[in-house]
């Protein structure tokens, strides 16, 4: 994502901001046990760590895939924190060279945890390099060129690799391979966010009642990240009108000034859903057709907007092209036309885990690192 594209990233887009980074460094858990979700992960995890510390040795490398902002740095940070070593933070876009990746190998201690996020974006050398590295602790480094090119083979010390990606699907088998662990982080139920949601408002020493934890944890999209924006966007209302206690009122007030609605649709996605039904007529049409009646990029379109109304059934991505389905005609309020229903593809239901992760990973191609 460019500059510009973040500037005008909304409300509940996944990918952290500036403001996003600074907060959240407050907000992290450090340890499992104060880990909000993700209850399969965490468990497969603690077991991991303990039996590591156990034998006194370094934790297997550990793969964590998923959409963005459901806590993948956060989970890297635990990690070290919870085997007391130190942590290295890096990306993949940031290792474009087999000697970017052998400056920071070789500066690694005994024990340190390497986070690499979005590591499928990381070039082919390096790439090839850390094979070696993961496996048997060692790099070669080639000095000269040509045919008298020498290979320096270099040891390093056991550590850590815990790599970070939203499209593990762009990961090399030999890659994947090489993790002892691998974890995929889910979507958040609301009752999951609304504890995300508590612990937030504690550490912010804001009063916040039941019934407004469940009201932003309902329009966060499943994703913490959102959560914890959209609580501070409504701290800030509660702020300038005066209000100490925040009840659903008043959280539903803030977020409805803020174009957030009940289903955590914001205005670019209702947007597009009412081009496609009042201008297409529910569709099918073309990607870029569909932009420039919203007046935004194709891009933005496609791994913003997108990604959830895909998940909430509510768009469908069909061969002719993006059609809205009976679920976005009754969240806008408009009645589908017998003629239109009577169309609509009859296995557009038929979508698997796949797809949907495959929407939702379209963001990633546009979205800043996840850390």
């Amino acid at each position: 994502m460019t500059d510009k594209q973040q500037e005008e990233a909304p409300l509940v887009a996944p990918a952290a901001d500036p403001e996003d980074r600074a907060v959240e460094a407050a907000l992290r858990p450090k340890n499992l046990d104060d880990f909000v979700g993700q209850k399969r992960v965490r468990r497969q995890l603690s077991l991991v760590l303990e039996a590591s510390r156990l034998r006194g040795r370094s934790a297997d490398h550990v793969l964590l895939s998923g959409p963005p902002g459901l806590g993948k740095t956060t989970l890297a940070m635990i990690i070290a924190a919870e085997m007391n070593a130190p942590l290295r933070i890096t990306s993949g876009p940031a290792i474009q060279h087999a000697g970017d990746l052998a400056a920071i190998l070789s500066s690694l201690t005994e024990g340190e945890v390497l986070f690499l996020d979005e590591i499928h974006r990381m070039s082919r050398p390096a790439e090839e390099m850390l094979y070696m590295a993961m496996e048997d602790f060692r790099v070669d480094i080639i000095v000269g060129k040509g045919p008298g090119a020498t290979a320096i083979p270099l040891e390093l010390p056991p550590f850590t690799l815990v790599g970070a990606t939203t499209r593990a699907g762009l990961l090399p088998g030999p890659l994947r391979d090489r993790f002892g662990f691998t974890g995929h982080l889910e979507f958040y139920s609301t009752e999951e966010l609304e504890l995300v949601l508590r612990r937030s408002a504690m550490l912010m020493d804001m009063k916040v009642n039941s019934a407004a934890f469940a009201e932003i944890a309902g329009r966060s999209r499943g994703t913490p990240r959102i959560s914890n924006r959209l609580l501070r966007r409504v701290r800030d209302w509660a702020l300038v009108h005066g209000v100490d206690l925040i009840d659903a009122r008043s959280a539903g007030a803030a977020l409805d000034m803020y174009e957030v609605d009940a289903r955590g649709l914001d205005r670019l996605d209702r947007s597009v859903l009412t081009a496609l039904i009042t201008k297409f007529n529910g569709g099918p049409v073309g990607l870029s057709t569909l932009a420039i009646a919203v007046g935004e990029e194709p891009e933005t379109v496609e791994t913003v907007a997108e990604p959830y109304l895909v998940r909430e059934g509510m768009l469908g991505r069909t061969p002719r092209g993006r059609i809205a389905t009976a679920a976005a005609w009754r969240h806008l309020g408009i009645e589908m036309p017998a003629t239109v229903a009577a169309a609509m593809p009859e296995d557009l239901f038929s979508v698997t885990p796949e797809d949907l992760l495959d929407a939702e990973a379209d963001a990633d191609s546009w979205a800043q690192p996840d850390s």
